[in-house]
């Protein structure tokens, strides 16, 4: 995968994660399902009352259905897209969580290893503790003291990665 930002000299990519898969595919399941059912209903009832031989109600049925279906294939693709570019990289010297909500908007934040002061795991519910998902919260020393990252898979993985390249990060700073 290319990054949507260069890493900086002497930093290596450790691990690139994005949001649980549970957090996408039910609801582009459940999209399709709002888009398709309304059309189906729709072409149900102009066969149930012979509407579909009359040309005007057709052509007016066609059209409908095509701007529904154009709205709810891009508001999906939109949806999809946020999910595939919303991601948290963690390297040898900093966090970055970059997020994309379209092809015109990059908002990206960036913790240093050595700023994060301590970093807590919380995993909730039936789903998070079955699929082994849950949030980071990272207190950092900068302006912004808050860096979280939300519906990460493993977390207690990248916690532990995390506080691991910290310690080393900080034993080098010393030196």
């Amino acid at each position: 995968m290319k990054l949507p930002f260069p890493l900086q000299e002497g930093e290596q990519l450790l691990t690139l994660a994005r949001r649980h898969w549970l957090f996408v595919y039910p609801k582009l399941a459940a999209g399709a399902v709002v888009a398709l059912v309304p059309v189906g209903v729709l072409w149900w009832a102009m066969a149930r009352f012979d509407w579909t031989d009359d040309a005007l109600p057709r052509w007016i049925a066609l059209g409908a259905t095509a701007v529904w279906l154009v709205y709810w294939t891009i508001r999906l693709y939109l949806f999809k897209y946020r999910y595939d570019n919303d991601i948290w990289v963690v390297s040898n010297q900093r966090i970055i969580d970059s997020v994309k909500n379209h092809w015109f908007h990059l908002q990206m934040s960036t913790a240093d290893l050595v700023d994060i002061e301590d970093m807590s795991v919380t995993r909730a519910g039936i789903l998070g503790t079955l699929f082994d998902f849950g949030d980071i919260d990272c207190q950092t020393a900068g302006a912004v003291r808050k860096f979280a990252l939300r519906g990460i898979p493993r977390p207690r993985e990248v916690q532990a990665l995390v506080d691991r390249l910290r310690d080393e990060a900080r034993a080098i700073a010393k030196e």
